[in-house]
This record gives structure tokens, sequence and C-alpha cells, in this order.
């Protein structure tokens, strides 16, 4: 197994750029990362980095394509099982962004509003031409979307319940259970328990 390499969070977000802006025609991102692991804050580094190049970058977060409460809390408010089968709405990610994006460089940014549990009533966005669009949140990879490029941020079980919020520590075992195996295929795989101090694998 390739060892990892530490690197300084700017150069980690120069690393995902480069290997971005690499890439032809309208270009999926999937940064995989729980939500201890903030990964919104990678992706808007990382897009800030490829717009400054000149290189249209968008982020869309998971969590705007959640499930209905109905849905996502019909059986245990506190489950994990049910938070790693049926609280995030792959298709509709699918459907909304990532087909129509590759078909036409349209997309709808957001579906539902987690907090009022209502429609997001977001608009249909307009990609720049050659957009990068990066598709973050938790349990991304294995769902069989189509991305371009796969970035995991990857955190060990303790630093993941320490640094989770503990109202959401009911996600822990299902992210541990869904996600450990799945980020091993990551394109760029990034040993995460210290955010100050990041590791690459291979690098």
């Amino acid at each position: 197994m390739p060892e990892f390499t530490a690197l300084s969070p700017g150069a980690l977000l120069e690393l995902i750029a480069e290997r971005a802006a690499a890439l032809p025609g309208y270009a999926v991102v999937g940064l995989d990362g729980a939500d201890a692991a903030e990964p919104l804050t990678v992706a808007r580094g990382a897009a800030e980095l490829l717009r400054a190049s000149g290189r249209p970058a968008d982020v869309v977060s998971l969590h705007d394509f959640v499930r209905p409460a109905s849905v996502r809390l019909e059986y245990d408010r506190d489950s994990e099982f049910t938070y790693r089968t049926a609280w995030f709405d792959f298709e509709a990610v699918n459907r909304e962004v990532l087909k129509p994006l590759r078909d036409s460089g349209r997309f709808l940014p957001a579906l539902w509003n987690e907090q009022t549990d209502r429609s997001a009533r977001a608009r249909i966005r307009t990609a720049a031409a050659g957009t990068v669009l990066f598709l973050v949140g938790p349990m991304l990879l294995g769902r069989g979307l189509d991305f371009d490029l796969t970035v995991a941020l990857r955190m060990s079980e303790g630093a993941l319940r320490r640094r989770t919020d503990p109202a959401q520590g009911f996600t822990v075992d299902g992210l541990l259970e869904f996600e450990w195996d799945r980020t091993e295929s990551a394109d760029i795989l990034v040993a995460w328990d210290h955010p100050d101090r990041p590791a690459v694998q291979g690098r």
C-alpha cells in the first residue's frame, strides 16, 4: 500500500485544483467527507484557486439533496442505517446535477432545504463552458455517480467521534460502516485526522 506524504493545507488545495484543471470540458469532482471533516471548506478553497487561474468552478452540497424528513426519519430519528441508506437522494443528484450538466451545461444547485424541510426553490443554473463542479458530502463514493475525479477526506474512528457534533453522533457508525473501504478507491486519498497537517496517499 502506498505511504502517505504530509503536505500543508494550501498545498492540498493546490493539488486538488491542479488535478481538476487538467480535466476536459464540463467536469465533476466528487469530494467525499463526513460533516466533521468540513469538506465544503476544502471544495470552496479548491474552486477559488481554479477560478483565480481562469477555470470556472462551482460547488454543490449533498446536504441540499436530502430526502424529506418524512422519509429520513420514518423509522428512527437516530438511525445509522437510515442515515447510510436513505438520508441523501443520490438519484436526484444524478438526475438534477450530473446528467444535465454533462448534457447541456445546466444543473440544479439545490433540491431540498434540510433545515426547513421544504423545497429549496433554487433556479436552474447555467454553467460557463468548461466548469468544474465539486459535489461535496459524506458517503459519495460507491453510489454509482459519474465523477471525473474523486477526493476522500478520511478520518479515523477516534477523530470522527471527537469532531462530530454530539447531536449527530448517530451518523458516525453509518459513516464508518459505509465509507472506510470505499475511500480506498479515491483518486486523491487524504488522511484528515489533523486538517492542519493533512497527508496524501502515494503522492
